[in-house]
């Protein structure tokens, strides 16, 4: 009797066993497909439908005269101004559907149109950021309205600071480049305005340019907008400064 009770308990431990790697190996399928956020994040822009959407603003200007983009103010960030007007687009016929890609359509990127006056070109704004920046804005204002000081931590560049989420109580978000796909961290201003610090993508398109004499006037972050897809997000100006990238004051 003892014997197959044995048996019996050796055949359980063996089926659990397989239970158990059963169930490892769906719980790592799992995080290989979720969260579905973070799958779009990584991958890479859709070109198709900037080259659809491009065509279609192009077409709208050389009839209309005009550019199919939404209202804004002058207070609006220049790589958040000019969005596409979907609407208008596919009212007029110039755009059949709205890109799965697009905010407007459950995607996670914004259209805007950069360039306006000169040669109109569409990039891409990563909505997922932005909203990540917004969120962190937030806190800030909260905590400076209660506390009356700057949630701030160490100096990175002149009047811009790290961001002590530890004296908020709030756990700091990731957020990746879409540039490089590494994560960035937020900074905060002298005035308590947070921004995303792509000084490290800066870097890697200055040294890929292979230049080292830029103006002091320019402003570096066109070159994250001339070599990609995207716009930075609620990013401050760079400056080349002693060969490195440094944010200065708007």
């Amino acid at each position: 009797m003892n014997h197959i009770f044995k048996g019996e308990l050796r055949r359980h431990t063996r089926q659990l066993s397989v239970f158990v790697a059963l169930i490892i190996m769906l719980l790592s399928l799992s995080g290989c497909l979720y969260p579905k956020d973070q799958l779009k994040q990584n991958k890479v822009a859709p070109k198709e439908a900037i080259r659809n959407v491009q065509a279609a603003i192009d077409q709208y200007q050389a009839e209309t005269g005009m550019l199919p983009i939404k209202n804004s103010t002058a207070e609006t960030p220049k790589y958040e101004k000019f969005q596409v007007d979907f609407l208008k687009l596919n009212r007029t016929g110039y755009l059949t559907d709205i890109p799965t890609a697009a905010f407007e359509n459950g995607g996670n990127y914004s259209f805007l149109v950069i360039d306006e006056e000169t040669k109109p070109r569409v990039k891409l704004l990563d909505i997922l950021a932005f909203q990540k920046i917004n969120d962190i804005q937030s806190w800030v204002k909260t905590y400076i309205q209660a506390n009356s000081v700057l949630p701030k931590g160490e100096q990175m560049y002149p009047g811009y600071y790290q961001i002590d989420y530890k004296s908020m109580k709030k756990e700091a978000p990731v957020i990746r480049s879409v540039f490089s796909g590494q994560s960035i961290q937020a900074l905060v201003d002298e005035n308590g305005v947070v921004y995303s610090d792509y000084g490290i993508d800066v870097m890697q398109f200055v040294q890929k340019s292979g230049k080292s004499d830029y103006d002091e006037n320019f402003d570096l972050r066109t070159l994250l907008v001339d070599g990609s897809d995207f716009v930075p997000v609620k990013a401050p100006d760079y400056r080349l400064v002693n060969n490195e990238p440094q944010a200065v004051q708007q």
